[in-house]
Order: C-alpha cells, then structure tokens, then sequence
C-alpha cells in the first residue's frame, strides 16, 4: 500500500506539472499548478514532513496560486497564438530535455540513492523547536528578501494592470 501512494502521488504530481507546461490557458494551467502542489504535499506527508506539507499547502496553495489567479483575471489575458520559437529556445528546450533524460537514466542504471547514515541528533525539520530556531535565525534574510520581491511583484502587477485615462 505505501508503494501504491507513493507512486499515485508522484503520478498525480508529474500529469499535474505537464498541464501546467502544457495548457495555453493561464487559469487552467494556475490550476494545474495548484493540484500539483497537493500532490507535492501528499508525497511530504508519505514521508511524514507534516510541517512541510501544511506549510506547503497553506503558503504556497492558499497564497501563492491565488495571487497568480488575482493577476492573470487582473491582466485580463486574452489566450491567442503563441509567437514563434526562436533557434535559441529551441536549443535550449533540447539541452534541459537531454539533461533530464540524463539524471534519470544515470538514476536508472545506478539503482537507488543511497540512504543518509541515522545521526545521534533528530533532522532540523523534525520538530517545530528546532525548525523555527532555523528559520528565524540562520534564514530570516532570506525570507525577508523573498517576502520583499514578491511585494515588489506586487505592486510592479498593480501599476502594469491600471487602465490609462483619457484626461491627462
């Protein structure tokens, strides 16, 4: 059974993040995204990270996906055809694919990952006590810088959504 959900999950996670990719509309592939995320958090929960999972579902479903949705009904985009590929995108679509495709024949023919030795001391996120000392000491500028560019996205997307007045 914990094989079954697992590979339900990673199943559900990778069809998710294609239609993300894949979709030409921008709510359906925010969608996409949003129910790829679940899956991520339910391969967190397999792995008994329940912090992450809730921390992933509540920061990034609840907040993040929502801001993307209030942008793009914001923008009011309008799904047309997608311009050309240039030779650059091209080659480079070919160099991530041969990449991937690397990693996971590498993966493949080497078997497994080999698991981390069991130290005396529990991992920094398997208590809140010694993932909030992380997070608010050793990392509060880095969360900080990022709660400050997604501010700036912000209101970068209020100003480029303004309609223009005809009265100057």
């Amino acid at each position: 059974m914990a094989n079954f959900l697992f590979l339900f999950f990673a199943g559900f996670t990778v069809v998710c993040a294609a239609g993300i990719v894949l979709n030409r509309n921008a709510v359906n592939a925010a969608m996409c995204l949003l129910l790829c995320l679940v899956g991520v958090a339910g391969l967190f929960v397999r792995l008994d990270a329940f912090l992450l999972a809730f921390l992933l579902l509540l920061v990034y479903a609840g907040a993040v996906v929502a801001l993307f949705l209030f942008i793009v009904m914001l923008l009011d985009t309008k799904g047309g055809t997608t311009p050309a590929r240039s030779a650059l995108a091209k080659g480079a679509g070919l160099v991530a694919f041969a990449l991937l495709a690397a990693g996971v024949a590498s993966l493949a023919l080497k078997g497994r990952l080999a698991a981390p030795a069991a130290g005396s001391e529990p991992a920094v996120g398997a208590s809140l006590k010694l993932y909030a000392d992380q997070l608010f000491t050793l990392y509060l500028l880095p969360v900080e810088i990022v709660g400050f560019i997604l501010l700036i996205a912000m209101i970068g997307v209020i100003v480029l959504s303004r309609k223009e007045t005809g009265a100057s």
